[in-house]
């Protein structure tokens, strides 16, 4: 009888250690067979690259984790990437450019163009916070809504055109020090910032209050409207830091910039175990969520299959992934 217990507290104990771990596990075997396939994957030029590939919708993801966590979804993020990455070039281009927007403006110091891009990625989501928490509208209408504003926003500020000749001290924050990226730094940052507000901070735990059960949050004290435009807003300012990573590493913001970003961002989530039924999700899984992506990116492009078929790809693991979730989420209940 006592060998059946612990027989099944040892089959118990693997099945926790897969769910909780189990992505992990993917990526390290995704790494070990691209390795075996194509060696030049684990080289430092390759793999430094595949951290940089990562760190824009990485970004992305730490925002909206938390808003997902909520029982939240933002379809907007792309679209916020694009316009708040629009007024930093706006406000970033050297004095003699030849596409300056702002004739006679002179070149302002970087923190400036920087601090007006976080607040326009905070505003524009955190007005579809403000949408969510005071009509009842739900999120998805709300955000899809905002990308079709904001997209039209984009080509009136920018009059459809791209802003290029950005002053170098925006370009070195896409470009590297020491040989090591500052993506890559700023992405590293942005991950310690996020998982202090998301465990040690009233932000998290009202957030996973809410996403676990609304109304005995609300019965607890918790101000429901608050804290949903919290999340929203935070996941905002994230955009404003993928849209500067963005902008020094292109070097150039268009209209059309960051187009399908959310998705991706919103699927390296998922992936890494947030629930889209709300209450559940980690900032490590997020990070491992969106490596996953990248080093499967990263190698179909070595493994040289077509760009078309990566996208079909993408998709099915995003499928997948969201098929997992629900199981898992329908087994606890």
């Amino acid at each position: 009888m006592q060998e059946v217990k612990e027989s099944s507290v040892k089959r118990l104990n693997l099945k926790e250690v897969l769910s909780t771990y189990g992505i992990v596990f993917v990526l390290v075997i995704m790494v070990i067979l691209i390795s075996i396939i194509k060696p030049q994957f684990l080289s430092r030029s390759n793999l430094l690259n595949v951290l940089t590939q990562s760190c824009i919708f990485g970004i992305m993801a730490l925002g909206v984790t938390p808003v997902i966590i909520a029982k939240g979804i933002d379809l907007s993020l792309g679209s916020i990437v694009a316009f708040s990455g629009l007024v930093l070039a706006s406000l970033s281009q050297i004095a003699t450019a030849g596409d300056k927007m702002f004739e006679g403006l002179p070149q302002l110091p970087i923190i400036v163009p920087i601090i007006a891009c976080l607040l326009v990625g905070m505003l524009c989501c955190g007005f579809s916070g403000f949408l969510v928490a005071k009509t009842g509208i739900p999120a998805f209408i709300a955000t899809l809504g905002m990308t079709t504003i904001v997209r039209g926003a984009c080509l009136i500020y920018s009059g459809g055109k791209p802003l290029t000749n950005f002053q170098p001290a925006l370009i070195k924050l896409g470009g590297t020090v020491g040989g090591f990226p500052v993506p890559v730094i700023i992405y590293i940052i942005c991950i310690i910032v996020t998982f202090i507000l998301l465990n040690h901070t009233r932000f998290g735990t009202d957030a996973y209050a809410i996403g676990g059960n609304i109304n005995a949050a609300e019965v607890s004290g918790i101000n429901i409207s608050k804290a949903i435009i919290s999340v929203f807003a935070f996941c905002g300012i994230m955009c404003g830091v993928a849209a500067v990573v963005f902008a020094g590493r292109v070097q150039s913001v268009h209209p059309g910039a960051a187009k399908g970003y959310e998705l991706t961002a919103i699927a390296a989530t998922t992936i890494g175990g947030t629930s889209q039924s709300g209450g559940i999700g980690t900032i490590w899984g997020a990070v491992v969520g969106a490596l996953v992506l990248g080093v499967l990116r990263n190698g179909m492009t070595l493994l040289g299959l077509d760009a078309y078929w990566q996208e079909i790809v993408e998709g099915a693991i995003i499928i997948g992934a969201v098929i997992i979730d629900m199981r898992k989420n329908a087994v606890k209940k």
